[in-house]
């Protein structure tokens, strides 16, 4: 097995954890885009996550892109077997375009944020948190919304 295939296999190992434990997940029909080490892409119809508008839900496009930085880290996590809780401790989130179709979001480590720092500090505090920016693309291919988001993951004792 690659390690191209290894990663898109607990990276859909994941996304069933997600959709078991997370109910959100499940009703907004949470699937797997894409991943790689340094992005992960989550997918959803635009059915289950419509407005009154018909257009995407904010709280779907917020949700989508809160669940594809958790997974992000908590994937990165998994990938070294390492045990950790993992929380968002902050976002901003910003509304640029309404969505008519399904649509998906691409996570990736913000600007300046690198793995190799937040596992060094992971392995010496036991906690550590890091930068992740997340879009949902438009149909223009310019985002429609994004976030900015600073995780936090914390050892399991």
């Amino acid at each position: 097995m690659s390690t191209t295939d290894d990663a898109t296999l607990r990276a859909q190992q994941l996304i069933r954890f997600i959709r078991e434990e997370i109910p959100l997940a499940r009703a907004m029909d949470l699937q797997l885009a894409g991943c790689d080490d340094d992005q992960l892409s989550l997918r959803v119809p635009l059915a289950p996550n419509v407005n009154d508008k018909g257009c995407a839900f904010g709280g779907s496009l917020v949700s989508l892109m809160t669940l594809s930085g958790w997974a992000l880290v908590e994937l990165a996590l998994r990938r070294r077997g390492l045990d950790c809780d993992v929380f968002v401790a902050e976002s901003s989130v910003r509304y640029l375009a309404p969505l008519w179709r399904d649509f998906h979001s691409e996570a990736r480590l913000a600007a300046g944020a690198e793995w190799a720092t937040f596992f060094s500090t992971l392995d010496a505090r036991g906690k550590a948190r890091i930068g992740v920016d997340c879009v949902v693309p438009g149909e223009d291919g310019r985002p429609a919304c994004s976030l900015g988001a600073r995780f936090v993951a914390k050892r399991r004792r």
